[in-house]
């Protein structure tokens, strides 16, 4: 059981920047496919982005061109740099993994817990 463990949430003013940490138990990165999500409150599941083994990148309209997805595999680490942050992009934040799933739903074997990120105006 891959295990998946997300850090670097927090408060950030509106304009701000915050860089989103996932560790995974396990050397999975080079196969698997891996993803951000996030939930506000009262709100479904929202799919952010995602990096496929081969490095392709994808992302959501809502923050293309302010969020930067990445790993360092040597490190099992996903990241997702977030900037220029608006109070529509608070909520927990999911890093997810999967080596049969790639797309945009929440298809993904691996979940970790979340970090709360709250940008505020």
């Amino acid at each position: 059981q891959v295990q998946l463990v997300e850090s670097g949430g927090g408060s950030v003013q509106a304009g701000g920047s915050l860089r989103l940490s996932c560790v995974a138990s396990e050397a999975i990165y080079r196969r698997y496919c891996m993803a951000w999500f996030r939930q506000a409150p009262g709100k479904p599941r929202e799919w952010v982005s995602r990096i496929a083994p081969g490095d392709s990148e994808s992302y959501a309209d809502s923050v293309q061109g302010r969020f930067s997805i990445s790993r360092d595999n040597d490190k099992n680490t996903l990241y997702l740099q977030m900037r220029s942050l608006k109070s529509d992009d608070t909520g927990v934040y999911y890093c997810a993994a999967s080596d049969t799933y790639c797309g945009t739903g929440t298809g993904y074997k691996f979940w970790g817990q979340g970090t709360q990120v709250t940008v505020s105006s």
